[in-house]
């Protein structure tokens, strides 16, 4: 393992650290939900980018760039549908009168 892509994947671990703090500190589910989608998406390709510069490898290479690629489409789009159907559960909770 080299020590440039160690560097890296720390560096993607304290981004996704700091994202735990914020999902525990946020007030509701949507910021906490916000928090957390956008440093994951983030520390995944900088995760992703560490593993490319420790694993040197062409095989390898493009498999981590697909999975990164196919996340940074997949983990904000699942986020967006997640806080609709939020937004809608509240709504419905609303009309409905109810409190729980």
């Amino acid at each position: 393992m080299t020590i440039g892509g160690t560097l890296i994947c720390l560096l993607a671990l304290a981004i996704l650290l700091i994202a735990a703090v914020g999902v525990v500190r946020l007030p509701d589910a949507l910021a906490r939900q916000h928090a957390a989608t956008k440093a994951a998406t983030l520390a995944v390709s900088i995760f992703a980018i560490g593993i490319g510069v420790t694993a040197w490898d062409g095989q390898w290479t493009w498999r981590v760039i697909l999975i990164t690629v196919i996340l940074l489409f997949a983990m904000p789009l699942a986020s967006h549908a997640l806080a609709r159907a939020g937004i809608a559960e509240l709504e419905r909770r609303k009309d409905d009168g109810s409190t729980g």
